[in-house]
């Protein structure tokens, strides 16, 4: 590690920002949590109740978690000792911009600041300031809950400095999670944009009356998503074309696949009509909003998070269970 990290300020406390906050202060960081959410210090307790199960099911030790965890009275207190700083806040440049303007104002000279932007380019928000502060600004987007799932997007921008890329892959690794460095801005960055690929299709084939909504994410339960929680895409292509690998799959049986990719189709609020054509979309839509809450609408979120959560913790040890063995 090129820097010690002692200190984070977590500016929003939505989700996202909570398990941020939780995570950060379970691996020994002093933590300051800034949103102007009038319950934010029951928000904070909740999720600290909430989640520190889930860490100490991660092998960490998470006594003395909320003593380490201080509610900041705005941006200001929260950034004016941090070591890094996790940004939460509304996915709109505007907002960003300004947040930052503030936060490379009152943060340490030191510190690094990271955007948890879903979908937005550091470089859309950083256009007003020196180069200077630019060079610490960048995009470190996790999948929710961050506290759980370890994959963090590591996107400098145009500006960003390498020393800043290299202490963010540092900060994410000391907490536990798996960064990794895309070298090219694009909106969405990599993994939403591979999310939303599939979402696209499994929206058409839902309206197209080809599958249930439940039946759909079965399909991917028990096929792709347990495939790709253990290799990935490529690997699993690489595997799927035998001892030929890759290149055998592709020289086989790739162009009847490259005919179904050609036939992906447009679920209804991906496309653009005429006002007559607008009005069938929408109920398309409305269609299609029904169906997901018919399969799912009877559990609360709590209950439905609760769930997920557990799966995913059963995944991770699992895999860590297969890496011990490997090893």
């Amino acid at each position: 590690m090129t820097r010690a990290f002692r200190t984070a300020a977590v500016i929003g406390a939505g989700t996202i920002g909570l398990s941020w906050a939780t995570l950060f202060a379970a691996h020994g960081l002093t933590v300051r949590v800034a949103d102007p959410r009038p319950d934010l210090a029951g928000a904070v307790e909740e999720a600290l109740a909430t989640y520190a199960p889930h860490l100490a099911a991660r092998g960490l030790d998470v006594t003395g978690l909320a003593d380490r965890v201080h509610i900041a009275a705005d941006v200001t207190e929260a950034v004016r000792d941090a070591d890094a700083v996790q940004e939460n806040g509304p996915e709109r440049a505007g907002f960003k911009q300004e947040l930052f303007a503030t936060l490379v104002r009152e943060a340490p000279a030191h510190a690094l600041l990271l955007s948890s932007s879903s979908a937005i380019p550091s470089t859309a928000f950083t256009g007003e300031l020196s180069d200077e502060d630019a060079a610490r600004v960048l995009i470190g987007h996790p999948f929710n809950p961050p506290h759980l799932v370890p994959l963090v997007e590591v996107v400098p921008g145009t500006r960003t400095g390498e020393d800043a890329v290299l202490d963010a892959v540092d900060f994410y690794t000391s907490v536990g999670r798996t960064p990794v460095v895309e070298r090219k801005e694009i909106p969405g960055f990599v993994g939403n944009r591979l999310q939303n690929a599939l979402s696209r299709e499994a929206a058409y084939l839902v309206q197209e009356g080809v599958v249930t909504p439940e039946d759909l994410d079965q399909v991917v339960i028990n096929s792709l998503g347990l495939r790709w929680a253990t290799v990935g895409p490529f690997l699993g292509a690489h595997l799927g074309g035998g001892p030929g690998g890759y290149r055998h799959l592709v020289e086989h049986i790739g162009t009847s696949m490259q005919r179904t990719g050609a036939g992906l189709g447009t679920p209804s609020q991906n496309k653009e009509h005429n006002e007559e054509q607008n009005r069938e979309q929408e109920q398309a839509q409305e269609r299609l909003i029904e169906a997901v809450e018919k399969a799912y609408g009877t559990s609360t979120y709590s209950e439905l998070t609760e769930t997920r959560d557990r799966r995913q913790l059963a995944v991770l040890a699992a895999l860590d269970s297969a890496d011990k063995e490997e090893n």
